[in-house]
């Protein structure tokens, strides 16, 4: 009879672990996407307010997040890395303007509007993806059309062209 009762207790003790385990790791997973992804603001004045207070240079990306392959692509593989993140949590306030198609993934109003103006304004040929590098008061330094052959130079050509703008 104690036994049983070792056994039932042990089973239920290991269970508990187990789905201690497994929310722990969930929070954790899930958690890091929110990080990667809460550094992406959304609204244009916001972004040249916090560049101005903090020095920084703005990297404004015009993707398309339910419909552009290269867009989806680079923000999943690249925007994600530690050498950009590093180089964004110490020179830039990202910016993204997103236009998706899905009616389920359709955009506020004014979101639209903000983002409709500042694709006429920094990329009048639709480009997708479009990543361009803003000096603190909203003007055009460099840009960069679709996925990049290569991260490493992706990533490397910012910080030099932030380097070269920072003199």
């Amino acid at each position: 009879m104690f036994k049983h009762a070792f056994k039932r207790y042990l089973g239920n003790y290991l269970y508990y672990c187990m789905i201690k385990y497994i929310a722990a790791l969930l929070f954790l997973v899930l958690s890091s996407f929110t990080i990667a992804e809460k550094d992406w603001g959304h609204n244009f004045k916001d972004a040249i307010s916090t560049a101005k207070r903090d020095h920084k240079f703005i990297l404004l990306n015009f993707s398309g997040s339910d419909w552009c392959g290269p867009c989806i692509k680079l923000h999943k593989e690249v925007f994600v890395m530690d050498d950009f993140m590093n180089v964004a949590n110490n020179k830039l306030v990202l910016l993204n303007a997103d236009f998706p198609r899905y009616k389920k993934n359709q955009l506020p109003a004014a979101q639209q509007k903000i983002n409709d103006e500042l694709a006429e304004k920094y990329n009048s040929k639709g480009f997708f993806p479009l990543t361009v590098l803003l000096d603190e008061d909203g003007n055009e330094i460099k840009h960069w059309e679709g996925f990049p052959a290569s991260t490493t130079a992706f990533i490397n050509d910012i910080q030099q062209t932030i380097q070269d703008h920072s003199k």
